[in-house]
């Protein structure tokens, strides 16, 4: 270390020379503030972050408590067997039931909106999605399809004057053409845009419909609807997503969120220079993670169930995540071709052991209340396949409850030796 001193002064001397030492051991501190974990110690602060395997709690509060956790639960319109919303707190709360979650945006303590894809959010955070509606709504940000203001005056005069609308309860404009997916009926548009840029609110779905209202008439009066500054805003994202992952990357945090990368970097900087996060190495990687977060390590986790994942949950959303901390090569081969699909339609990971150790492709046959198992498979590192078939057997029996279903068809499995330990 190398000083100048601009006195003669010892007093002067020593002090500036106190200063120094103190500001190299800040330093020496900081460089410190880095943890090195080994794969299952990561894989264990993983999980225990995300909830899983579940816990046994009273079925309204701990849904409410695994939605503040994760921060986020996707909806998806997929119904081959329960929804993925429904299943991702099922999987955190095995008394789950569908109606809980909208119970819960009937009270006002969740809404539905936009996190890297349609989601339920806590209504606790409410504010932070204020920066991408206020962004849509000035132009700032870029909507997936022109903007028609008179289609959407037009729409939200009539949800003023009616109260709350569907989709189906506008006419269908016959001069207009649809022509593929995303290009919906004029009204189907509008009101995509009066409810991304925060005119409008979900209190409710009907069927799968959501049903669209005025925002002053759904969003509770107590609800703090002051916009977050940048700052605030990105350390929000950096800290719910560390809390409910255990270890991230900037990358993941970012994932899907357009214009605020850089701010991130420049958050997460300053919260890694005030001991705010630390450097965690595992995997051959580098994340970020919140000191705090560390002490879960000290907590035991259950690896005797099995548990039956959604191809949405939070767990397994980012693939590449599950292929550095998990060595699980996952895709959901539903928008693939047939002809190209390894594994199944719809294929569910499957954790065990701490471990994700299987796949699982399914059909919840309603009409004859029967899930049917199309493809089962370990995954190449699995040896133990008694323990886990006898673990497996219970969590598809579960799984069928879940599902409304009274029987298992086993019958078109075909003869991996996970199968045969299975049917053993």
């Amino acid at each position: 270390m190398v000083f100048h001193c601009s006195t003669n002064s010892p007093v002067a001397f020593s002090v500036t020379l106190l200063v120094l030492l103190r500001q190299q051991s800040l330093h020496e501190q900081r460089i410190d503030m880095s943890e090195t974990l080994s794969l299952a110690q990561a894989r264990k602060l993983v999980l225990l972050s995300t909830r899983l395997p579940a816990l046994k709690r009273q079925a309204k509060s701990a849904t409410l408590d695994a939605l503040e956790n994760l921060s986020y639960v996707q909806i998806d319109t997929i119904s081959v067997v329960e929804r993925a919303h429904h299943h991702c707190f099922w999987s955190r709360n095995p008394r789950y039931r569908p109606g809980d979650i909208e119970a819960l945006v009937a009270s006002g303590d969740a809404f539905e909106y936009w996190s890297h894809a349609a989601a339920y959010l806590p209504m606790r955070d409410f504010r932070y999605s204020l920066p991408r509606k206020n962004a849509l709504a000035s132009g700032e940000l870029d909507h997936w399809y022109p903007r028609d203001e008179r289609e959407i005056k037009e729409v939200l005069a009539r949800i003023r004057s009616e109260g709350p609308l569907k989709a189906r309860d506008f006419e269908h404009d016959k001069r207009h053409k649809k022509s593929g997916e995303w290009h919906h009926k004029p009204a189907k548009r509008a009101l995509t845009y009066l409810f991304m840029q925060g005119d409008l609110m979900c209190p409710r779905r009907e069927g799968f419909q959501m049903v669209y209202d005025l925002r002053e008439r759904v969003l509770p009066a107590s609800v703090d609807c002051s916009t977050p500054s940048p700052d605030e805003h990105a350390r929000h994202l950096i800290t719910r997503y560390l809390q409910a992952h255990g270890l991230g990357q900037l990358k993941d945090v970012g994932h899907l969120r357009k214009g605020i990368k850089k701010q991130l970097a420049q958050t997460a900087q300053h919260m890694l220079e005030a001991e705010e996060l630390i450097e965690v190495a595992a995997a051959n990687q580098t994340y970020l993670a919140l000191p705090q977060q560390l002490s879960l390590l000290d907590s035991r986790i259950n690896k005797r169930p099995a548990c039956i994942l959604s191809p949405f949950d939070n767990l397994v959303i980012q693939r590449h995540r599950m292929r550095e901390l998990f060595d699980f090569d996952y895709q959901i081969e539903c928008y693939v071709t047939a002809a190209k699909r390894q594994h199944g339609y719809f294929v569910l990971p499957i954790l065990w052991g701490g471990r994700l150790v299987a796949r699982l492709d399914c059909k919840a046959d309603r009409l004859k209340s029967c899930l049917r198992l199309h493809y089962l498979k370990a995954e190449d590192h699995v040896k133990e396949l008694e323990p886990l078939a006898t673990a497996l057997r219970t969590a598809i029996e579960e799984f069928a409850k879940f599902n409304s279903c009274k029987e298992i068809d086993y019958s078109q499995l075909k003869t991996d030796r996970l199968c045969i330990a299975l049917r053993s």
